[in-house]
């Protein structure tokens, strides 16, 4: 008994004195092949230092880089975040963020035109805001009223404004409910895991004890309804089991039913070799908007995976897979369809509906047609080598159409759908005849993240469309922003990108206009990688304001916060606001956490 006590002691001395995990040891084992030499969607090493630890850890335990973690424990996952960015993780990943509460309760819910609600701001997602609350004479005197800081992580999501609140997710999963006007808080929601859709609002059903609920995603697959008043959660639904699926694009309310889309990262998932690769396939699904009761789902790959090979080191693949809806989708009441972009296959195995614009019939989710324009787009991230490990025999470009189809119609009364493409191209498809091509226009060559990336904007007239570009050869891309004539498609006026400017140095500068577009009469908002928003007369495509949101900014609730990339959501305005998020650095460009509402002359 007393050699066992001492064996013990001896065991848990050593424990004690044990060298803690080398995180870069882990980094160079498990993470620098890809992030050392980055190629498409992978950041490099120098875009994850400037991340959070808690955002490292995050990515490894649940997020993007889940398979590639899974052989690593809490202590692993902390050393590599600890080593890739200088900073210490806190004891919890997500924490309660501080908070500045209103004084005052918020006034009653009320629904209007002058509000932003949800992605596109309408159904037909057109980003087009007809009534502003300023004048594009105006624009030019636009400055900072507020900014409000997030704790920890870069920006992900989209404001939405309903009458004095504004609502919007986050990174560290925290959801919240601000007072439109000046940025104080009227309540906070920890969901624990990252969200990045914007939020929509419509009225709560009867006996919910709510007068309105506000719905989003987030990145578990998990629809959340809460009341909108007070931020208490009324029902949840994960609408996808697969371990790697998410929600990225905005779900749609539409009278009493909500429209999801369903995406995934087992693009990057099917990298590792051992990964049986792959099983995800993309999805449409209607929800019962006051209970959360699915309706019906609707897969954009028709027939479901099946083994079919081995790879080269002996793991079964599967297939076929893939056309992730990243965006959110568009409802054509009139004809009543949904209508939906998908991405890229991650497979060999043929199928036609990836990179694809579908048209999804909105009471039965049965498919009505689908027109595909880049047939065997194939790709799994960072694959250089064709055939080795899961890695598709010919490795497509990864061209998704990741942005929201625009239903706009035109001054005879005809309709048609808009849809931007990451290779350049935007199409006008005739909705009467199964997506017929009306005429289509390639703006730039496009690539992995280039081309139209997260969405574009039309008022009456045109659609305004962004080129990003950011990884496209220098000598062939093409960022800047293009005005096209939605009933012909001739270019109105084209405005090339300004030369990238930088307060933060080179690191992630790129003069790429990635970020969704946002149009009001007479103007419209871009933002670029280097931090700049700027305003373009939609006349002739003559820049008429630019702010570098790039920089340090004094916070209502007192978080230190910086503005960075404008990438992924775009500016959203309402009742005189414009309000953008500051510091979209997950891929290429450079991380930030700042929120700003914008006024005439700051009043």
């Amino acid at each position: 008994m007393g050699t066992l006590r001492v064996v013990s002691g001896l065991l848990c001395a050593a424990a004690a004195f044990a060298a803690p995990p080398d995180g870069s040891a882990i980094y160079s084992a498990s993470c620098a092949a890809c992030h050392d030499h980055p190629q498409e969607r992978v950041p490099s090493r120098e875009s994850l230092a400037k991340r959070a630890p808690e955002d490292v850890i995050t990515a490894l335990s649940t997020g993007a880089m889940k398979e590639q973690g899974k052989n690593l424990n809490d202590a692993d996952k902390r050393a590599v975040a600890r080593f890739l960015t200088g900073k210490e993780p806190s004891v919890a990943v997500t924490a309660a963020p501080p908070v500045t509460r209103c004084a005052s309760g918020p006034a009653p819910i009320t629904m209007s035109d002058g509000n932003w609600n949800g992605w596109g701001r309408d159904v037909e997602n057109t980003r087009f805001q007809p009534s502003p609350g300023f004048t594009a004479e105006d624009v030019p005197k636009l400055k900072v009223k507020w900014a409000f800081g997030y704790p920890g992580m870069f920006t992900y999501g989209q404001p939405t404004i309903i009458g004095d609140r504004l609502y919007v997710t986050s990174g560290n999963g925290t959801i919240f409910a601000l007072n439109a006007q000046t940025g104080c808080t009227y309540w906070t929601l920890e969901t624990g895991t990252s969200a990045r859709t914007a939020i929509s609002v419509g009225p709560a059903p009867a006996n919910s004890g709510a007068k309105y609920l506000a719905y989003f995603g987030d990145e578990k697959a998990v629809v959340h309804a809460v009341n909108a008043d007070d931020g208490k959660p009324l029902w949840t639904n994960k609408v996808d089991e697969h371990p790697v699926a998410r929600i990225t694009g905005a779900p749609v309310l539409y009278k009493n039913d909500l429209y999801v889309p369903v995406s995934s990262v087992e693009e990057v998932s099917g990298r590792n070799a051992k990964y049986e690769c792959c099983k995800f396939r993309g999805s449409i699904v209607k929800l019962e908007a006051a209970t959360g009761k699915l309706l019906w789902k609707t897969h954009t790959i028709t027939d479901p995976p099946t083994a079919w090979k081995k790879n080269n080191v002996g793991t079964q693949m599967y297939g076929p897979a893939g056309a992730a809806v990243w965006s959110a989708p568009t409802l054509d009441v009139k004809r009543k369809v949904v209508y939906a972009g998908t991405g890229n296959s991650y497979t060999d195995v043929d199928q036609n509906t990836a990179n694809a614009i579908l048209a999804i019939d909105m009471e039965t989710g049965s498919l009505k047609w689908s027109r595909q324009v880049t047939p065997k787009d194939n790709f799994l991230v960072g694959c250089n080598k064709p055939g080795d490990g899961n890695c598709p025999e010919i490795v497509g470009p990864d061209v998704d159409f990741g942005s929201s189809p625009i239903l706009r119609t035109l001054p005879n009364g005809k309709q048609v759908i808009l849809a931007g493409q990451k290779s350049g191209a935007v199409y006008a498809l005739d909705p009467d005849k199964r997506g017929a091509i009306l005429w289509q226009d390639r703006l730039s060559e496009g690539s992995a993240l280039g081309g139209v990336e997260w969405g574009f904007a039309a008022d009456r007239e045109n659609a305004y469309v962004a080129i990003a570009d950011s990884v496209t050869k220098p000598d062939v891309a093409k960022p800047g922003i293009t005005a096209l004539n939605i009933a012909t498609g001739k270019r109105a006026w084209s405005t090339p990108a300004p030369k990238a400017e930088c307060t933060w140095g080179k690191g992630g500068c790129l003069p790429a206009q990635s970020q969704a577009v946002t149009a009001i009469p007479g103007a419209v908002f871009s933002g670029s990688m280097d931090g700049h928003l700027r305003a373009y007369s939609s006349q002739d495509g003559s820049i008429v304001w630019d702010f570098d949101t790039g920089k340090p900014f004094e916070t209502v609730n007192g978080v230190k916060a910086t503005g960075g990339s404008l990438d992924a959501a775009g500016p959203t305005i309402a009742n005189g606001v414009l309000y953008v998020n500051s510091g979209y650095g997950r891929i290429v460009g450079r991380g930030g956490n700042v929120l700003l509402a914008f006024t005439v002359d700051g009043r």
